[in-house]
């Protein structure tokens, strides 16, 4: 498997157009007309949404552990969630190259490590901390990515809003909870490469159907292993389909979309509003109160954000 770091540079370069749309088949329908404002804030919507869905998913999660564990909700949100989507999906599962399904099985095990490794964070210390740790990895994708220097500064001004909201430092944290959350970044910024792969090599969302159950195989040996039959309780099920649906089938679908358009750099940084929204999460659904440097640790990461997608927006006017 190549390495996320020496990937992310083809992967910004190859990323289609912002006037293309969207791929309904084996052809691209036709582009339909529109501002070039709306072409650029299209993707960034469709971020933005995803962001809103995964960390509130997240919160209805880690509500959801004492009933069937980390591991257990997690196999649950995968399986459902695969199950989703190839109903929906219907993907077909011939004429693919071996590169294809390559891709396939990376993007699914990128998934599967993510959420497993995320939600053992989660299970240790607090949501909002362990999305800021977990960040520092599309952070660090969209540095080594970047061939601008203003990205430095971007990158920077996001990294100190998140030491900031972190409280100025980790060491009050559970160890091991903070390495599971430093590990899932490294997933996540491979989730993000192989997530574009997949957005180009397969129509619609067949590809992220696929590698969803890909993902799914893989976590439920250890959901089985530490949930056992509680995986099966009624009332567990329904809730982890809410997760499913929130945290894994509408943004990864949204994501995969945007990222068809928007260059991988830029969809990084812009990941660095997650503990912002994580933090909203926290304090309406886990009732984890924000204090004034939380609010002003939020209002750096979001500048950095808007700070990133105005300067590739002012590169591809050019």
């Amino acid at each position: 498997m190549d390495s996320p770091v020496k990937d992310v540079a083809p992967v910004a370069a190859s990323v289609v157009p912002p006037d293309a749309a969207a791929v309904s088949g084996p052809r691209a329908a036709p582009a339909q007309p529109g501002s070039a404002a709306g072409r650029r804030l299209g993707p960034v919507a469709l971020v933005v949404a995803g962001g809103l869905s995964v960390q509130f998913g997240s919160a209805v999660a880690v509500l959801l552990m004492p009933r069937a564990g980390a591991l257990g909700v997690v196999t649950l949100r995968l399986v459902l969630a695969a199950a989703v989507l190839l109903i929906v999906c219907r993907p077909k599962v011939r004429g693919y190259s071996r590169a294809d399904w390559g891709t396939i099985a990376a993007f699914g095990a990128a998934m599967a490590g993510m959420n497993v490794l995320f939600y053992q964070a989660a299970d240790r210390i607090p949501l909002g901390a362990a999305v800021t740790l977990e960040v520092l990895g599309p952070l660090i994708l969209s540095v080594v990515a970047s061939r601008r220097l203003v990205n430095l500064l971007w990158a920077g001004l996001a990294l100190g809003g998140l030491v900031l909201l972190g409280g100025g430092g980790f060491d009050r944290l559970d160890p091991l909870g903070a390495l599971f959350a430093l590990a899932a970044g490294a997933m996540w910024a491979a989730y993000i490469v192989f997530s574009a792969r997949t957005g180009r090599r397969f129509p619609q969302a067949d590809g992220l159907a696929l590698a969803m159950a890909f993902g799914a195989v893989l976590t439920l040996p250890l959901g089985i292993a530490e949930a056992g039959g509680k995986l099966l309780v009624p009332s567990t099920i329904g809730l982890a389909l809410a997760v499913a649906l929130m945290s894994s089938v509408l943004p990864y679908t949204l994501e995969l979309l945007a990222l068809r358009r928007l260059p991988a750099p830029t969809f990084a940084i812009l990941m660095s509003l997650e503990p912002a929204i994580a933090a909203a999460a926290g304090f309406l659904i886990l009732s984890q109160a924000l204090s004034v440097t939380d609010a002003v640790a939020i209002a750096l990461v979001i500048a950095a954000s808007m700070g990133a997608v105005r300067t590739q927006s002012r590169r591809r006017e050019r």
